[in-house]
């Protein structure tokens, strides 16, 4: 079975700093595309920041500059660093993973909470 662990969510300041993680078991591709989306309560789910097997990223418009996704393959690992946080960034926040030979980061973005393999979340709460 595929298993997606995220870890990493907590309570900041306006203006802090989280780092996400998400750990992935059980799951292997050559290509492929991983990112992070997230829910807040009474909102619609929105696609975070997306990476492809080459590196490429793309980010939602609210985050750039501020949020940036990386992995660490050797540790199975995908990370989201978050920067300046502000209150409008809480939120559960969900990984997500998807074997495509094709998918483009700006195509992944908005289709992120579709994906295939998602973790159960954790949460991001910024006053």
């Amino acid at each position: 079975d595929v298993q997606l662990v995220e870890s990493g969510g907590g309570s900041v300041q306006a203006g802090g700093s989280l780092r996400l993680s998400c750990t992935h078991f059980g799951y292997s591709s050559s290509r492929h595309c991983m990112g992070w989306f997230r829910q807040a309560p009474g909102k619609a789910r929105e696609g975070v920041a997306v990476i492809d097997s080459d590196g490429d990223a793309g980010y939602a418009y609210s985050v750039e500059g501020r949020f940036t996704i990386s992995q660490d393959n050797a540790k199975k690992t995908l990370y989201l660093q978050m920067n300046g946080l502000k209150p409008e960034d809480t939120a559960m926040y969900y990984c997500a993973a998807e074997r495509s030979p094709w998918l483009t980061p700006s195509q992944a973005l908005p289709m992120l909470h579709l994906f295939t393999y998602q973790g159960q979340g954790t949460q991001v709460t910024v006053s």
